[in-house]
């Protein structure tokens, strides 16, 4: 006789179904992602690869309903959800993407929503990956990064690398664009590494997204951090991000992540404003928590279960569940 396995979705389902229900009272999970690698990654070893990402599919489609985001956000609005709601979202527009995490989705019969920042298709490379693969490929056993107003790093191990990865990308985030492009050069151009040109998506990957019947969300073009640029060129990038991606999958554009995504101190009130103007459903943060029915449509939270071990990550996927009070920024009728 073959026992039926009953854990631990069946006691999973239970408990996420007390937590969120269906109905009025029902509390949306978004899940956020940006790679699934091929293989770990000794550098990241938190980044999801594809086994990791296959076993977390799985468990939450035995227990969570995962729906399209767009048809998520209608459910919020009517108050139609069902129990245990899920959403899974991808930001920036990574090939393994395609390449790596559709076919997962497609096994497990899963829809998501990837927002493309439209700049970097095509050979393109964010200024954090062009950091990453510089350190990680540089030579020697030290770097000296002087135009950062920084000493002397070791490079022996793979936990310095990381170390001073993580220090550089702290000083360039939040720096005006070009500024920070010439210091992304000049890293660049101190360890004279060949950087990749196929970490980003192809157009005809978008394509086959759109066409697999997966959603497809913009995330401006250059993905700037909208905080530190200013409103009309704010507007520029997530206005033609947008018309990129229509012209690209025939379709229209609904919804918007905002770019690193918190509140307050990546986007503003303005920009939220903005998202609405050009005519946006809803937009997602990164503020932790669940959407709740009359919160706000176009600040919905995300986050991340970051763990390893598939039991953690159920149990975290169950603890967010009570974060139902994200933080949010206040809209400014005046601006």
């Amino acid at each position: 006789m073959i026992k039926r396995k009953i854990f631990p979705e069946f006691p999973l389902r239970v408990t996420g179904s007390l937590l969120s229900p269906a109905g009025k009272n029902a509390r949306l999970s978004i899940l956020l992602y940006h790679r699934v690698l091929s293989v770990p990654d000794p550098l990241f070893p938190a980044e999801v690869d594809a086994a990791r990402f296959d076993a977390q599919m799985q468990l939450l489609a035995g227990i969570f309903n995962i729906l399209p985001l767009t048809e998520a956000v209608e459910g919020l609005k009517s108050g139609s959800l069902p129990a245990r709601a899920a959403c899974i979202t991808f930001d920036d527009g990574y090939a393994d993407n395609v390449e790596i995490a559709l076919p997962i989705l497609k096994k497990h019969h899963i829809p998501a929503t990837f927002f493309i920042a439209t700049g970097y298709l095509d050979g393109g490379m964010m200024f954090n990956d062009c950091i990453i693969e510089s350190i990680r490929m540089a030579q020697g056993n030290s770097i000296e990064l002087t135009m950062l107003e920084l000493e002397k790093f070791p490079l022996n191990t793979i936990n310095q690398r990381r170390e001073v990865i993580d220090i550089i990308l702290a000083r360039l985030k939040h720096l005006p664009p070009e500024k920070r492009k010439n210091m992304v050069e000049a890293i660049s151009d101190l360890t004279s590494v060949e950087l990749p040109k196929d970490l980003m998506m192809r157009s005809e990957q978008v394509r086959l997204l759109s066409d697999s019947g997966m959603e497809i969300g913009g995330h401006t073009v250059y993905h700037p951090i909208l905080a530190s640029i200013d409103r009309q060129t704010a507007k520029n990038e997530i206005m033609n991000g947008k018309a990129y991606l229509e012209s690209l999958t025939g379709k229209q554009i609904r919804t918007f992540a905002y770019p690193n995504g918190q509140p307050q101190t990546d986007y503003h009130a303005a920009h939220v404003k903005i998202v609405k103007e050009l005519g946006f459903d809803a937009a997602v943060s990164t503020s932790w928590g669940v959407a709740t029915q009359g919160g706000d449509l176009f600040q919905l939270p995300r986050f991340t279960p970051w763990d390893v071990s598939i039991t953690r990550f159920a149990l975290r996927m169950l603890g967010n569940l009570s974060r139902t009070n994200p933080v949010t920024v206040l809209i400014d009728s005046r601006r």
